[in-house]
Parts: structure tokens; sequence; C-alpha cells
């Protein structure tokens, strides 16, 4: 019998205040296994990370945490302010921060101790809870380096999958600690491991600084996931999958082409990308096949490192990419290097008045060029922004096209090869050009 049916029900709620795995268990008939129940007890600090394997469940321990800290309203009292609180759960698309606001909604909507609490439910303009006490819950995305957490302030925060927010670091340390700090608020991490990326180095940092607790967790942990299924699953897996993905270790990627300190040496502030009158620009641009996208980038190549000054990424037809081309051409000047291969030849022959330059990859060529990007990007030879593009819902990056790419060149992208292509002009403009053989390794 749930503690609430019981005689002492003063003492229920004085005890939850402080003991949010009984609050769990009385509140939300819901039983922590003992990681998460570790977590729930130890994760007090004002930066805490929840590092874990796939199903674990740390979806669901947040989610307890969110209503927990929302109830109570769980902070320092020399910042209290009575009636305001606010938290909230984040994350790259508002989809994926959604995922703990309904598994809020429905704890909320299975238990009717907790209705008399809850004032409204939203969805619009954004899901946000609001409870009788004041306290609020939101889910909001962060896209666009936290565009829409902008102007507010919170009281706990928790990041959800943010080892896969490309922009995180920056998101966090110029956007949601400052949203925290009139409030002396606490910021919680809540992702499965995705290399030895940025978040890796702030999971370091928390340690190493004992700003909160960093708790790893396996998948093997969650009891009611069958062990023989996970058995099988872990025996089809590469280690760094199974260290990742199952076991909630950080580790690097098998097979990735470069590491996470020469992309990050690689990037350049928007404001950085100008356009210099004395510029050299060279405009690579590869087309679309089927469902792909065209994608072209301009790149200046007066002087290295060379800088990425623009980027378009569309599905259009074929008469509007052509005069993108041509627009693109007139309005920098240089040189048009487009990928020619199949029907590339005949948007090659539209483009005869701009002296546009065709490449084939066939032939072996494909391999050559992208060797000479990778080149061109361990020689420091280029830089380029950080800079997200709508993508049907999500967001696409050139980054994240770069940080895919694998030693065997299969998993290549649009924005990889358009870049490959106007650096392979760069390196066809030189006097001296380094002699390249495919798949040798690396540079």
């Amino acid at each position: 019998m749930s503690p609430l049916n019981s005689a002492g029900y003063g003492r229920c709620w004085r005890r939850a205040v402080s003991d949010p795995v009984y609050f769990a268990r009385a509140f939300l008939d819901f039983h922590p296994h003992p990681g998460q129940a570790k977590w729930l007890k130890t994760s007090t600090g004002s930066e805490n990370a929840l590092v874990t394997g796939n199903r674990w469940g740390k979806s669901e321990i947040q989610a307890v945490k969110l209503i927990h800290r929302a109830f109570f309203q769980i902070r320092e009292t020399a910042y209290d302010k009575p009636g305001v609180y606010r938290c909230a759960n984040v994350s790259i698309t508002q989809d994926q921060a959604g995922i703990i606001f309904a598994k809020i909604s429905g704890f909320i909507g299975r238990f009717s101790i907790l209705h008399p609490f809850v004032k409204e439910i939203r969805q619009t303009p954004f899901p946000h809870i609001v409870f009788k006490n004041g306290s609020e819950i939101w889910a909001r995305s962060t896209h666009n380096r936290g565009e829409y957490l902008l102007g507010h302030d919170f009281d706990y925060i928790n990041f959800d999958e943010a080892a896969y927010d490309p922009a995180g670091e920056w998101v966090v340390d110029s956007v949601i600690k400052l949203r925290l700090a009139d409030r002396n608020g606490v910021l919680d991490f809540s992702s499965t491991p995705n290399g030895l990326n940025w978040f890796f180095k702030r999971s370091e940092i928390i340690k190493r600084e004992k700003r909160g607790i960093v708790r790893h967790g396996s998948t093997f942990e969650n009891p009611y996931l069958s062990k023989k299924y996970l058995a099988d699953l872990k025996k089809g897996l590469s280690e760094s999958r199974i260290a990742q993905h199952l076991y909630g270790r950080f580790t690097s990627f098998e097979g990735r082409l470069f590491p996470e300190h020469v992309i990050t040496n690689c990037l350049i502030d928007k404001d950085k990308c100008y356009v210099d009158k004395a510029g050299f620009f060279i405009h690579g641009w590869d087309l679309a096949r089927k469902m792909t996208h065209t994608v072209g980038i301009t790149i200046d190549a007066a002087n290295k490192p060379y800088k990425v000054i623009e980027i378009l990424r569309t599905q259009r037809e074929w008469p509007v990419i052509i005069n993108a081309i041509k627009q693109r051409h007139k309005r920098y000047g240089g040189i048009t290097i487009i990928d020619s291969t199949g029907l590339g030849d005949v948007v090659l022959s539209e483009l005869d008045d701009i002296g546009a330059v065709g490449f084939n990859f066939g032939g072996g060529n494909r391999d050559l060029l992208l060797a000479n990007f990778e080149r061109a990007v361990f020689s420091d030879e280029i830089r380029w922004p950080h800079e997200e593009l709508p993508d049907n819902g999500s967001v696409w990056s050139l980054t994240d096209e770069i940080r895919a790419m694998d030693k065997s060149y299969i998993n290549v992208g649009d924005g990889v090869c358009a870049l490959a292509l106007a650096l392979w002009q760069v390196r066809e403009r030189s006097a001296v050009a380094p002699f390249l053989r495919a798949s040798i390794g690396r540079f």
C-alpha cells in the first residue's frame, strides 16, 4: 500500500521534500533501480552529469527529478522567491526536449494525488506545465545556439542528450549558465556518450573541480530489460559502441577520420568569415543525386588558412541551382568548380559563360579528392564557422558532416564534397602540389 493511504499523511509530505527517491515511490508509484536511486540522492552539486548507456532509464529519472524540484521548489533559501520557480528540460531539438516532458505529463496524468497542484499543461507556444505554487516546467530546444532560452531565468535545467549538440559547449557557457546565475541554479547533463567531444571534457571538469557528480550507468542495470537480448545485441557491436551505448563510457569512435581536437582547431567565429575585397574566391558545388542536397561552398583562398565564407544547401530544380551558381560567381568572381559526374556534365555546359571547371568523381578521382581534403584539414589549411542550417525539422552543419567522416571515405556528405572540390582547385592552382595517394592512412 502506498504510504499516502496510511495515517502518516503529513509525515509523507515532509519526508518527500528531502528524499526524492521516497517521493518517486510514494507520489509517482515509480520505483527507481539502484543506479537511478543513487543518482537522485547524490546529484546535488551545481553541475552534474548522468552518462549512461541507452535504455538505462535516464529520461524517467530526470522526469522524476524535474517534478520533485518543481513540486517543492528545491533551491538555496537565500535565493528563495515565493511564487517564482522555473525549471526546464532542454535539448538540441524540440522533439528531443519533449521526450522527458511527455514522461512528466504522463506521471501527472496517471496519479490523482498530483492533480490538485497543477494549474495547467500547455503545448503552445511551447510545452510547459504551470503548478499552483508558481512553479513551471518547460521543454525547450537549444537550436540556434540557445536562442529560445535567451531572456529567461531558471532555477534548474536538465540538458538532455547534451553530447549530441555540436554547439553544446557554447550554449552552456554563453547561455544556460547565465540563465541560472541570478538564482544560483543547478545544471544537470543527461546523455549517452558521443566520442571524446566537448561533453567528455565537461564531465572531466565537473569531477576535477568538484562541481558535482558524474554518474556512469550501464544498460544492464535496468531490471526491466531482457539480459539475454542485451547479451545477444552486444555480440554484434564494436568495442566502441558497446562502451558508449551499453555501458555509458566515453571512448573515441573507431574508424573516425578526424580527432575532435583537429576539428575544434578548424572552427572559426562567424564574424571572422567576412568577405575581404582583396580575397580570391573559389566556389565548390556538389550537385544533388536523387534524395541528396546540392551544396555550394565558397572559400577565400588568398591566404592560409583558407576560410569558408558562404554555404548554401538546398534541394531545388536544376534551373534554380544553375542560377544560384551563376549568382554566387557574379557576387564574388574567382573560380567555380562543380561535380561534373553524370548529369553534372549537362549543368557544366550551362555554365560556360562563367568558365566553370568540372571534376568527375569516377576512376578513383573521388578518393584523390578526399585525400587532398584530409591533408588540408590535418595541415591546418582550412577554417569554417559552425553554422547550423534547417533540415526538415532538424539542423544540418558542415562540422557534423566532417566529424562523421570515416577513414575509409564511406561516410562522406554533400558538404564535405563541396568543400573538397574548392580545396582541390586550390591545389590545382598551386605551383607545388603534394603527391597524393588515396587510402594510405593519415597525413
